[in-house]
């Protein structure tokens, strides 16, 4: 796709936009987190570049072909408390092709029960916090009576701890649930159903404060706050297409396959950010990239620890795709226990397959399998989806294909806190962006946009522009 008038090749809005007062910013980075900024900076009056190595926006969430089939490198999905990506998607003109449940319901299938007495369900009804969830509690086959009883107790304990008290990132997640009466099938089959789709831990590799601050605002803070949303079209058509739309629209000049290779402050005082054949000069450029590309473009002095980007750990996420020649799945997702199956989405609609049923598997907390041969994950993950999906027993599989995020996330590991920068640095005019900055929120989309958000105010306050155009949750982000 062509980058439209905000580009090198297009002039006229470039330069229409250079008149602007407000100065020039670097955006290096077009992933969620670059994005926002970009959009943030240039709404605010702000002339911006946004430079990408990658042939496409969206980061670590895309799309590419696969014959006919656009297919997603992993199933994303966000939650209504997402305020920060609720907004990004209204502002690209998104919000209509990724639409939230209208109520919390999660199918949830046990392997280990017998056949026809396996379907689980976690839903809300529409009462206050916490009785929104306490009947699907009550009945949830999944877990003993003491157990359903031990869960809540846990929850009105975790809703009372203060999530700026900086000692819970120092604990894990696990210890203090069994602390808290939590037996190990709990764990399993309710606290790390959810947990390690969020974090991409499993609850002793968590951070408590991470942990607390999703379980608290998914579930304990707005009854309709867990409900689910995802995209029904490619991401690619969210992040990379309308994203882009609406930067040219806003002035931005975009630049795909552009990769930066350092930055420096000038002798004007302002910022010379290079790139093969060209140096752009700015009065404020944000990093919007992962912890460790940061970490190399950073000039000296511009954090007290620089090394800390590099103690940040990695989490992977495998994503197996499986497409039948019929319809195997009549939910759009479900969630597994007794198996090494986690999610299963219906991707068959937005990936365009016209007959047959594509269904993708996400897991999370991938670390084991994630180098594994295709060979090794068919052989293991096809008769786990026959034992789940009765109806897959018989159908012809057409495609079998696995992507691979090696970093898709950072580890939220304990004491991940105390390294993950603010969005200012040392340097004046020099700013950092991405899920891993010091947002609040785990590796999330969410995560992403609230940083972008941080990292535009921060710019525009030294700038001497005003905030007043940024989305009202900023203040909670900064």
């Amino acid at each position: 796709m062509t980058h439209g008038n905000g580009t090198r090749d297009g002039g006229q809005l470039a330069d229409v936009s250079a008149l602007r007062p407000g100065g020039h910013a670097v955006v290096v980075g077009g992933g969620l987190a670059g994005v926002t900024a970009a959009l943030a900076l240039a709404d605010a009056g702000v002339r911006v570049t946004l430079l990408e190595g990658r042939p496409r926006l969206g980061g670590l969430a895309f799309s590419f072909q696969r014959g006919d089939l656009t297919v997603d490198n992993g199933q994303h999905v966000y939650l209504r408390c997402c305020t920060a990506y609720r907004w990004f998607l209204d502002r690209i003109g998104g919000t209509a092709l990724a639409p939230v449940q209208d109520r919390l319901d999660v199918p949830v299938l046990d392997l280990a029960r017998p056949e026809g007495r396996r379907l689980g369900r976690l839903r809300r009804d529409a009462l206050p916090v916490p009785l929104h969830l306490g009947r699907s509690l009550a009945t949830y086959p999944h877990l003993s009576l003491a157990e359903r009883a031990s869960v809540g107790r846990a929850a009105l304990a975790l809703k009372g701890l203060d999530l700026a008290d900086p000692a819970l990132d120092t604990q894990d997640f696990g210890s203090w649930l069994t602390r808290h009466g939590q037996s190990a099938r709990a764990v399993e089959a309710l606290w790390d159903l959810v947990g390690v789709a969020t974090l991409n831990a499993v609850a002793g590799d968590a951070s408590l404060g991470l942990a607390a601050m999703v379980f608290k605002t998914g579930l304990l803070s707005d009854p309709g706050a867990a409900d689910i949303g995802w995209a029904r079209v490619p991401l690619g058509e969210l992040h990379d297409r309308l994203a882009r739309k609406a930067l040219d629209s806003a002035g931005v000049r975009t630049e795909v396959r552009t990769r930066v290779t350092s930055v420096c402050k000038n002798e004007n005082g302002g910022w010379s950010v290079q790139v093969p054949d060209e140096t752009l000069e700015a009065d404020a450029v944000v990093l919007a990239v992962p912890q460790r590309e940061a970490h190399d473009l950073l000039p000296a002095g511009a954090l007290d620890d620089p090394g800390n980007l590099l103690e940040i750990g990695t989490a992977p996420i495998l994503n197996i795709h499986v497409i039948y020649d019929r319809k195997v799945l009549a939910t759009p997702f479900l969630t597994a226990l007794g198996t090494p199956v986690q999610w299963v989405f219906d991707r068959t609609e937005a990936s365009g397959l016209k007959e047959g049923q594509y269904l993708a598997l996400s897991q999370s907390t991938a670390q084991n399998e994630i180098d594994e041969p295709v060979a090794a994950l068919r052989e293991r993950y096809l008769p786990e989806l026959e034992r789940l999906l009765p109806r897959t027993r018989g159908a012809e599989v057409r495609d079998f294909f696995v992507t691979r995020e090696r970093t898709a996330t950072f580890a939220p590991a304990p004491g991940v806190g105390r390294l993950r920068p603010g969005a200012r640095t040392k340097a004046p005019g020099l700013y950092l962006a991405g899920a891993w900055t010091a947002t609040g929120w785990p590796a999330t989309m969410e995560s992403a946009v609230r940083s972008g958000v941080g990292a535009a105010g921060a710019a525009l306050g030294a700038l001497g522009r005003s905030r007043g155009l940024l989305p009202d949750f900023f203040e909670e982000a900064a």
